[in-house]
């Protein structure tokens, strides 16, 4: 039986509209891309930032081709019906996509070499071509590639003992046509050179080299200036780089294993060699190489991008970081603390006064970490319990627990091996924790564990107590740093029983409890939704008000979204928050014209999962790990929990959803046709939902 099979049922199916009231999943993704690229457009935005929204989106874009594009491959290989709600097939998706990319990553280039490599020159931050080397700079260029560059390059030179070499997926790679005979007399004309990922893609070049403050030159120019080393007594008629992505999805059998680690770790390697989905080659690339190219990789002329300027402009976002120069970057900012936890040195004490809420980045994710180092060295502590999905290669806080678990304490990690992308740093993680005796579990078959808790057992007067922390987000104090999350601190007993009971279903055996509560995936979150969204139909149906308001990072769920659209039908007040994907139309007359949707995107990354119900002037405010998705619904391990305390569900509604509806300028409407435009202010006061909890949350510079 497979996991599919094995999941929970859905609650009663509700019939889905037709296709045309439903958006395409892939080109949504896209128009999110679009909508981060017009940051990088955003002239009031500081230089250095600009360059940063640039290389989010190739990064997003790589993710993208190597998952959701690689899938479009495989349907129309394999013939598939369409499954998603819009009943699009694969094929005609996939050229869209094509076209509608390549014009994407065509204003992405033109934006960098028009507006941000000039304007960061102004400035004194330079990314110098070959033809603007001085002497100087260029006897350093030559020194460093005999030095650093060449004796780890491997150049290959195709013939029939030479065959074309596996390229890894995303590596820097050069196609280079020669003219002559080698020592062994051979000309094959076409050698390729692999550049090895120990090799920085950016250098910066000495003060006493450079002529400006920040001079910086690709490792590309560098290859191409020198690439004539590498082929003694030949003639380079042209150098052209490229570059490869694959396939990345991992495949796992997680029935047929008996170790899931130890076969994903084997899996692993095999990403870098999946099927191939897309290739970038430099603008000057010759036809005849590029169809070359095209022909290794058995693909066709919609999967080759022609770009003016780096092929992996996702390896340049370390750039910002080493430029010292507050002026060209966001200003800086510390991240508050609510007034109970100023000082940090009684986690327990302050949660004990009552539920604490965290919203981050504009408060600390520091109590996060305080709250587990305490635990981990308070002798009155039994045991710790959390879940991690993604945690990073670097991590206090896992660090912490394989402290707590040294010194004796009950420690429990529940880690999820298959986090996209994150499963080497998990793997590696569980690991050192199981070396130092803390139990590992890797969650359920067939369903990632998303869910965000963190538990702490502590002995106090005549028995225990459960201190518990829920997120929205990750316990990654980095991203916690650049992502919009909202935590809770509670040691509410029955939080405390459902959380204890969620552990006792993830590491141990039994049917799923009855939660006081929170609601889970896969068993009752999708339901309870739904149930929540009828229960405002039905008060607008009797004539009373109906309103929802959620905010989440994606809306696909169909049943979901057939009840929104009944919901809208019915009168019910309904605005939509999804900062990526949502395959609803809002506005279409007798359909939708009750549902507004906005995305937000700004410097920080929104993430917070928020969900309002008016029920009847009894409000309801959850919060949760969950997207509206089928994968967050029936294929995941989620949480969805409700804000009890008065005070902190004003808050939420204040802070996590108000200033979002009221952003005129970094919101994006969504029309009925699925295209977005930018909200303008006009001649009401400029507001912007980030700036304004910046404002009312974090400290300001010297404060």
């Amino acid at each position: 039986m497979n996991a599919a099979a094995r999941r929970p049922r859905r609650a009663s199916s509700k019939a889905r509209f037709a296709p045309e009231f439903y958006l395409n999943r892939e080109l949504g993704l896209l128009s999110f891309n679009r909508r981060v690229l017009a940051q990088a457009e955003n002239r009031a935005y500081p230089l250095l930032e600009r360059l940063r929204f640039l290389c989010i989106v190739s990064s997003n874009l790589d993710e993208f081709f190597e998952i959701r594009v690689a899938g479009l491959h495989a349907e129309i290989e394999a013939g598939s019906a369409p499954v998603n709600p819009d009943q699009l097939r694969a094929d005609l998706v996939y050229r869209q996509v094509a076209r509608e990319a390549n014009e994407l990553v065509a204003r992405q280039y033109q934006l960098l070499n028009e507006e941000i490599l000039p304007g960061l020159e102004q400035q004194g931050v330079r990314f110098l071509r070959r033809s603007q080397f001085t002497s100087q700079q260029s006897e350093w260029i030559k020194n460093y590639f005999m030095r650093e560059v060449m004796p780890v390059l491997t150049p290959i030179g195709l013939d029939p003992a030479h065959p074309f070499p596996r390229v890894l997926n995303k590596s820097l790679n050069f196609a280079v046509e020669l003219e002559g005979k080698d020592a062994f007399g051979r000309n094959s004309g076409i050698a390729i050179v692999q550049a090895p990922r120990v090799l920085p893609r950016v250098i910066r070049l000495p003060q006493n080299v450079a002529g400006a403050e920040y001079d910086f030159v690709f490792l590309s120019s560098i290859l191409h200036e020198h690439v004539g080393e590498l082929f003694t007594g030949m003639k380079v008629l042209g150098c052209y780089q490229f570059r490869l992505t694959r396939n990345s999805d991992l495949f796992v059998d997680e029935e047929e294993v008996k170790d899931l680690r130890a076969a994903l770790r084997g899996e692993l390697p095999h990403r870098h060699f999946g099927d191939e989905v897309r290739l970038e080659v430099a603008d000057s690339c010759s036809l005849h190489i590029s169809n070359f190219l095209l022909m290794q990789f058995k693909l066709e002329e919609a999967d080759l991008y022609r770009v003016d300027g780096p092929v992996n402009l996702a390896r340049v976002i370390s750039v910002p970081d080493w430029v010292d120069r507050p002026d060209l970057k966001f200003p800086q900012f510390r991240p508050g603390l609510p007034r109970r936890l100023d000082q940090l040195d009684d986690m327990f004490g302050a949660i004990r006064a009552g539920d604490v809420l965290l919203h981050h980045p504009y408060q600390s994710f520091q109590p996060v970490i305080s709250f587990l180092q305490q635990a981990a060295r308070d002798p009155a502590v039994a045991a710790i319990k959390m879940t991690v999905y993604r945690t990073g290669a670097e991590s206090e806080l896992m660090e912490v627990l394989i402290s707590a678990a040294r010194s004796g304490k009950e420690v429990t990690v529940v880690l999820e091996l298959m986090a996209r992308f994150d499963e080497e740093a998990n793997i590696n993680w569980a690991q050192r924790l199981e070396d130092v005796g803390a139990h590992v579990v890797y969650g359920v078959v067939g369903h990632k564990t998303h869910a965000k808790m963190l538990m702490v057992v502590r002995r106090e007067g005549e028995g225990l107590r459960r201190y518990v922390h829920l997120s929205t987000g990750n316990y990654h104090p980095r991203t916690a740093r650049l992502y919009t999350d909202l935590g809770l601190f509670t040691c509410n007993e029955e939080f405390g029983n459902d959380v204890a009971d969620m552990f006792m279903q993830l590491t141990g055996l039994g049917r799923a409890t009855r939660l006081r509560h929170l609601f889970q995936s896969p068993f009752t979150l999708h339901r309870e939704m739904l149930r929540a969204i009828e229960q405002e139909t039905a008060n607008a149906r009797a004539g009373r008000r109906g309103q929802i308001i959620a905010k989440m990072n994606a809306l696909l769920e169909p049943e979901v979204l057939a009840a929104l659209y009944q919901a809208s039908q019915a009168g019910v007040q309904i605005d939509l928050i999804v900062r990526g994907v949502c395959a609803l139309r809002p506005g279409v007359p007798g359909m939708s014209e009750n549902i507004r949707v906005c995305s937000v995107i700004g410097r920080f990354l929104e993430h917070t999962r928020v969900f309002y119900f008016y029920n009847d002037g009894a409000e309801i405010v959850y919060l949760s790990s969950a997207d509206w998705m089928g994968r967050n619904f029936f294929g995941r391990v989620e949480t969805c929990f409700p804000i009890l305390d008065a005070e902190l569900k004003q808050r939420v509604i204040d802070e996590g959803l108000r200033p979002y509806l009221e952003d005129n300028t970094q919101a994006w409407i969504m029309g009925e046709d699925g295209r977005y435009a930018c909200r303008v202010a006009g001649r009401a006061k400029p507001f912007s939902a980030q700036e304004h909890l910046l404002e009312l949350l974090a400290h300001k510079p010297g404060a």
